[in-house]
């Protein structure tokens, strides 16, 4: 009755996740062309060697979730996730910011943790304690969102950086536990995040991210450990409860994996987007006719197909897209609208 529990909270998160993540039909984006910089060379999105501790990053998200406020009081956040930066209440944001920055700072510490010592939760204990700690994540996340936009908002891209960089490490600390509940949240925070950093991108002067998004891993949230873990713990049922357990999980598993790799299919064409917007900084504010055009850096492919982009130009207006992948029954494919500005 627990392993059926513990499939069911599997499914459902992995339905919130798809909706977090989900493959729009298009995305519109209006960029400006920028020209490199080397301080553009030297951003990334996750803590540097140098940045990082040797401390265990668990202890002090458990410290910023005892000082979380109820939720009511974070409803507000919530609600801004929808808002672009421009639209966001900024006096309204900077005071509630001020009044969490104890729990922000607590949170920035642990990302920059090499470890986050998770416990392994056995075969049926994912208990709603478990359930209740995860969703103090997401309430991290939709924090660290209202920040982020409000510094993109305010021109403040050295700052924007530094909350991005927070929240993707905090989505690794998740993917890196060895329950799949844990990694499909920071998938759902990772999706979150991208979609700051497309809205980084469509800002005046903000600085070019292809260099960042390089840097990132791939996979950006690795599921495969815990799927591994979940399949290994298979062995403890004789070979009927084994089979039947396998049946149910398998596809979960399934599109677990897909909502992984459309993370990192996103990062290459943001990457990819970002080569564009450097190529049309040196080329009178154009697109190239072919992504071949650009000689200055390398075009990233697909991450899943290995092929490239589908991409098509008039001058000042181009598309890219991502096609729709195996299994997915179109549910991943996207299709990015751009404009020059």
């Amino acid at each position: 009755m627990k392993r059926i529990t513990t499939i069911i909270i599997i499914l459902l998160l992995i339905t919130s996740v798809a909706i977090a993540n989900r493959a729009q039909p298009w995305i519109e984006l209006t960029i400006h062309p920028v020209k490199a910089t080397e301080a553009d060379q030297k951003l990334r999105l996750l803590p540097t060697s140098e940045e990082q501790t040797d401390g265990d990053a668990l202890p002090l998200y458990r410290k910023a979730i005892q000082l979380l406020p109820d939720n009511s009081q974070l409803k507000q956040f919530s609600d801004w996730r929808s808002l672009p930066p421009e639209q966001l209440p900024a006096e309204q944001v900077e005071s509630a910011l001020k009044k969490l920055k104890p729990v922000l700072d607590l949170v920035t510490q642990a990302t920059k943790c090499k470890q986050c010592n998770w416990p392994l939760i056995k075969p049926g204990q994912a208990n709603q304690s478990n359930i209740d700690d995860l969703s103090k994540f997401r309430q991290f996340a939709f924090i660290l969102d209202a920040q982020a936009k409000l510094q993109i908002n305010l021109g403040r891209y050295d700052e924007a950086a530094k909350t991005i960089k927070t929240s993707f490490a905090m989505a690794k600390h998740l993917g890196d536990a060895p329950t799949i509940v844990h990694g499909l949240v920071g998938i759902a925070i990772a999706a979150m995040n991208l979609s700051v950093t497309e809205q980084w991108i469509q800002s005046e002067n903000s600085p070019n991210l292809y260099w960042a998004f390089d840097d990132l891993p791939q996979p950006l949230i690795d599921m495969n450990k815990a799927i591994k873990i979940e399949t290994d713990n298979l062995k403890n049922y004789n070979s009927q409860l084994r089979e039947q357990f396998d049946q149910q999980l398998k596809p979960a598993h399934d599109r677990t994996r897909r909502q992984m790799n459309l993370l990192d299919r996103k990062i290459a064409a943001l990457q990819c987007i970002e080569a564009l917007r450097l190529y049309a900084g040196t080329h009178d504010g154009k697109f190239p006719e072919k992504l071949s055009d650009v000689a200055n850096v390398s075009i990233p492919v697909d991450t899943v197909t290995k092929k490239p982009f589908s991409y098509k130009s008039t001058g000042s207006e181009a598309v890219l897209e991502l096609e729709a992948t195996e299994g997915s029954q179109g549910r991943d494919a996207v299709r990015y609208e751009l404009k020059l500005k």
